[in-house]
């Protein structure tokens, strides 16, 4: 962990304390336990872990500099990345942790109860339809999904969710760019205006890796998201 630590500080400027670092072990050895039983993530050995988990969530922290949200919500979360490592870093923020997987819902909510972690919800729920309801729709800061979809149809699943004036971050490989660019017209037609990419890079990764950053400039018209299944299957 002393390494990651290092790692953390020197590309993203995240100082990782005892309590951090306490809380990332106790993550990773119930991810590598778990894994054993339920296939949670194809990331399996520790090392990858620490990098291509815990230091790729830590990422998002170029984002937004030294304004953490204070309302986030992590969309198709998986085994909870790249939002529980945020918590940790930032346990006064408030966190939505969406998944469709029950398996990898009982997972977070188990990593959640085990390091106490509050102000955590985690809902079983296709993106599509927690953008339509009231109580999440446009109501957080900070929308955030991993390699969850093309950014075309991922702009329909996140931007319906962020208030005007927050912003909505994909976590993306070396296609991020000509994603982003070919997504303008979808992101316009929801209410987003594409902001920057942002150059990432993780030790031993060859892959180049961007956060894209969307802005919500005005309010997303109603009938978006459409039902579950229409923007991956008819891509706006």
């Amino acid at each position: 962990m002393e390494n990651l630590a290092r790692e953390a500080l020197s590309l993203f400027n995240v100082h990782l304390t005892g309590r951090h670092i306490l809380a990332l072990t106790t993550f990773e050895h119930e991810l590598l336990d778990w894994n054993q039983k339920f296939n949670l993530t194809a990331i399996r050995d520790v090392e990858s872990i620490r990098t291509k988990h815990f230091l790729d969530s830590f990422s998002c922290v170029l984002a937004w500099k030294a304004g953490p949200p204070h309302r986030l919500i992590d969309v198709g979360t998986g085994a909870g990345f790249p939002g529980i490592p945020l918590k940790i870093l930032y346990p006064s923020m408030q966190l939505t942790l969406v998944e469709s997987v029950g398996k990898k819902v009982k997972f977070c909510q188990h990593i959640v109860d085990i390091l106490g972690l509050e102000n955590v919800n985690v809902i079983q729920a296709r993106a599509e339809d927690m953008g339509q309801k009231s109580g999440q729709r446009e109501t957080y800061d900070w929308a955030v999904a991993r390699a969850v979809a093309n950014m075309n149809v991922l702009s329909e699943y996140l931007l319906p969710l962020v208030r005007i004036g927050g912003t909505v971050l994909a976590q993306k490989g070396e296609s991020g760019p000509a994603e982003a660019q070919s997504a303008e017209k979808a992101m316009k037609l929801l209410g987003g205006k594409l902001k920057q990419l942002i150059p990432v890079n993780l030790p031993g990764v060859a892959d180049d890796r961007y956060l894209v950053l969307v802005d919500k400039v005005a309010a997303t018209p109603p009938k978006y998201p459409r039902n579950a299944g229409m923007p991956a299957k008819v891509p706006l």
